[in-house]
């Protein structure tokens, strides 16, 4: 029988390091406001629920105090044979996991942080040819907890990621103007009368929209091929794996996840996808909010649908563009594309 108490335990130290390696490399608003939520998981609070200030200034201080003493430390291997297996080796792990009822996932992410999550398995199916792993409650975790990745060829999706994601949008729209994309995505899904089952309903959906999105990711791999992960694995420039990632972000979109919204009139996931439509993807693609506030007016989608089948090939393109700039001069690569996202944005625009 599984020693799962030992495997949360070994989970969670690999957690602490990964954090103490990387964790305060974000802005400190970023950190505080990450560091708030992985309280509340942490602590089980319930959502909405007041955090108690001086619990949670002593709880900071001890987890960066607790980050110090194992900063330096290696990952553990998890206690699942005599010797242990690699904390990054998931597809071995799950396959001990999974018929328990229990998933894994590990990996690199954003600005090669790693992550690790140990889970309950909700369920497991096939889309497209790809392996989704859906996650319910979560044993073990870091302190950043993307709702949904990519994982050696296997879609790895977190509902109680999804969850707390959209509760904290909602929490944070209170304090905004209601009339926007954001507004409209929860009036569609009736936030006003009933929190809960619109938390759930929305739920649902958007965890549908980042499936549609890893599809699209996978999609996007298999057209860019091997220079562009080559490429991406060697960026140490922040600003231009910024600029890759939501290029390729946008192929993926063009590609599979906007058509299939469309095609279905997901009403509440478009309003969605425009409220997260911010920052350097919103600069790169002006034309789609364009289109979005058209549609607003007269509700027919062909004007968004062009757009959107337009953007496929621009985005294909401008990847490839930003492959072979790179790879024609490694050494200034990074300078390279720096150049593109600062300077010269205006020639990848659509």
């Amino acid at each position: 029988m599984l020693e799962l108490s030992a495997l949360i335990d070994t989970v969670q130290k690999n957690c602490t390091i990964a954090d103490a390696r990387h964790a305060r490399d974000m802005t400190m608003c970023t950190f505080l406001l990450e560091m708030r939520e992985y309280y509340r998981w942490e602590m089980e609070i319930p959502y909405g629920a007041r955090l108690p200030k001086d619990e949670l200034g002593d709880w900071l201080n001890a987890r960066e105090s607790l980050w110090d003493t194992v900063e330096e430390e290696e990952f553990a291997p998890l206690p699942l044979t005599e010797s242990g297996i690699d904390p990054f080796d998931a597809d071995d792990i799950n396959r001990t996991l999974i018929p328990q009822g229990l998933v894994y996932s590990s990996g690199l992410g954003h600005f090669r942080k790693p992550h690790f999550v140990l889970a309950e398995l909700k369920r497991a199916e096939m889309r497209e040819g790809v392996q989704v792993l859906v996650a319910g409650c979560e044993y073990a975790r870091d302190l950043i907890a993307p709702p949904a990745a990519m994982r050696d060829g296997a879609i790895f999706l977190r509902m109680d990621a999804v969850r707390r994601l959209l509760w904290n949008k909602y929490e944070e729209w209170q304090w905004k103007e209601k009339d926007t994309a954001l507004g409209r995505a929860f009036a569609h899904y009736d936030f006003e009368r009933d929190i809960e089952r619109g938390l759930d309903r929305m739920a649902e959906a958007e965890s549908e929209a980042m499936i549609l999105h890893e599809i699209g990711e996978a999609r996007a791999e298999s057209l860019l091929g091997e220079d562009w992960n080559a490429m991406l694995g060697q960026l140490n420039s922040r600003h231009a794996e910024l600029l890759a990632r939501a290029v390729r972000d946008h192929l993926a979109d063009c590609l599979v996840t906007l058509p299939t919204l469309l095609e279905r009139e997901a009403i509440g996931s478009l309003h969605f996808y425009l409220a997260n439509l911010s920052g350097l993807r919103r600069a790169l693609f002006p034309t789609l909010p364009q289109a979005y506030e058209a549609w607003l007016d007269n509700r027919d989608t062909a004007t968004l649908a062009r757009t959107v089948a337009a953007a496929e090939a621009h985005w294909l393109n401008t990847a490839r563009r930003l492959t072979s700039t790179y790879h024609h001069d490694p050494a200034r690569g990074d300078a390279n594309l720096n150049t593109l996202a600062g300077g010269d944005l205006a020639s990848l625009k659509l």
